[in-house]
């Protein structure tokens, strides 16, 4: 079922494959042709999502390895063997998340943003600092960092995920500033930009809430469709640009 599209042929690093929205996503570039290269922190959960996808993209090349994004050299390694094993790096997308919040700001637990700054942030700079070299000696290299409507409009209950996001995001744009400086002459080739969405949602989800109306909340198989299209837009129209999936706040 492979596509003959932008991402035919492309080699996709995900990082946070083995959630709900990672499945998604790796399932989905398989399908648009893409060579997928899965890393989570949790291996038998990453092996089921890579598992999923072969199976579902009829036998595309998925593989998938458990890789700690908070170790940096560990980051570096994994991506100095995609691109010796398949002559590229197209892609990373950033799908690691993590959510605490409290009942009030004056609630806020300093722990909490320990906890999110770690998994929301360092693991950006880490999968960023790694891949930035392979990714802007692609023709069609793009970082792709998935964030959430708070970050531009913080609630009073989730100051860390709030602040930990609008970070993340800040890392991501300086980062598209680099590719911008580096386009040369010849203009720009590489990206990185930011999907926005409220929440995600997914079948499971929909299961255990039947009644629940998610409003404003983006399915995770509209998400993975998102992150598809990004390759499909020149480098300059998504590089340093937010792309709302979600009303703006």
């Amino acid at each position: 079922m492979a596509g003959n599209g932008a991402l035919s042929g492309a080699v996709i690093a995900v990082a946070g494959a083995g959630g709900p929205a990672g499945r998604a996503a790796i399932l989905r570039l398989a399908e648009a042709g893409a060579t997928v290269a899965a890393a989570d922190n949790d291996p038998e959960r990453l092996a089921e999502a890579v598992d999923a996808a072969r199976y579902a993209s009829g036998g595309a090349t998925v593989t998938g390895e458990p890789v700690d994004l908070l170790d940096l050299q560990s980051t570096r390694d994994w991506a100095a063997h995609i691109e010796k094993d398949f002559g590229r790096v197209d892609g990373l997308v950033h799908l690691v998340g993590g959510w605490r919040g409290s009942e009030t700001f004056i609630k806020s637990s300093l722990d909490d943003w320990d906890f999110l700054e770690l998994l929301l942030i360092r693991t950006v700079q880490h999968t960023s600092l790694a891949f930035y070299e392979s990714l802007q000696r692609s023709d069609q290299g793009r970082y792709v960092l998935i964030s959430a409507a708070g970050a531009s409009k913080p609630t009073a209950g989730n100051a860390s995920y709030a602040a930990a996001k609008a970070a993340a995001e800040a890392w991501t744009l300086a980062l598209a500033d680099a590719f911008r400086k580096a386009g040369g002459p010849e203009g720009l080739t590489s990206a990185a930009t930011i999907l926005v969405v409220k929440a995600l949602v997914h079948d499971a989800m929909r299961a255990d809430r039947p009644n629940a109306k998610f409003a404003g909340f983006t399915d995770v198989k509209d998400l993975a469709e998102a992150i598809t299209e990004v390759w499909e837009k020149p480098a300059a129209e998504v590089n340093g640009n937010r792309l709302w999936l979600t009303e703006k706040p």
